[in-house]
């Protein structure tokens, strides 16, 4: 799970990456609001966490601009304990409010919250080079041609496609697709990405699942 934290504080910043990185999660962390605002609408967040008070752009006006586009969800941390500092920033589009100073765990609690409610709106139809991904129906067709793929090769295949150009990790493929802690002793995720690149590439000229070695798999369209 990929987490963006936007605090300005650095002693507060840190203290939050190497706890969310401890606690499983790939940290990015900008420390004012303009740098949160690009990384947050360039990149794919799984949730947000955003300071109201920054320098140059205060979150208010990060997640104002941020909703135009994005529907991430977003945990928002500060100072203010003001009713109407909480009912705006939720007026605005936060997913949740919470009150500095704050214990840890409360706030990694709040985050697995919001991740199980996921995002409020997901792409119902994914396109990828000749490929497109019906995600209510979970219809898969390249080419125009039907693909039948078993729930845990589609659920494979929509993580990779919501997070097309991302190199993802056999340890967030494996907590994703099967819920569980990636075992290095454990070759589930190349088992099933050979089988769904059968089923996906292998009829094809122009391939679509990348391995990058060392790193993990990728799904992209490459000249």
């Amino acid at each position: 799970m990929r987490v963006l934290v936007v605090e300005d504080e650095t002693k507060a910043g840190e203290y939050l990456r190497k706890g969310l990185s401890e606690s499983g999660f790939v940290v990015d962390l900008a420390q004012n609001g303009l740098d949160g605002l690009n990384m947050a609408q360039t990149n794919t967040y799984d949730v947000i966490v955003l300071d109201v008070m920054l320098p140059g752009l205060d979150g208010w006006k990060v997640i104002q601009e941020l909703r135009k586009t994005k529907e991430t969800p977003v945990l928002f941390l500060t100072a203010k304990d003001q009713l109407e500092d909480r009912v705006k920033g939720l007026e605005l589009g936060a997913d949740d409010y919470l009150i500095k100073p704050f214990a840890f765990a409360e706030l990694l609690a709040r985050i697995r919250t919001l991740l199980r409610r996921g995002p409020i709106r997901e792409a119902e139809l994914l396109k990828i080079a000749d490929m497109e991904i019906d995600v209510l129906k979970r219809r898969v067709t390249r080419a125009g041609e039907r693909i039948d793929l078993t729930a845990k090769e589609f659920a494979l295949l929509h993580l990779l496609a919501k997070r097309k150009g991302e190199v993802l990790s056999r340890s967030l493929i494996a907590s994703q697709v099967w819920d569980m802690n990636f075992d290095s002793d454990t070759n589930v995720v190349d088992v099933a990405i050979r089988r769904l690149r059968v089923k996906v590439d292998d009829p094809y000229s122009s391939k679509l699942v990348h391995t990058v070695r060392g790193m993990g798999y990728v799904l992209e369209e490459r000249g």
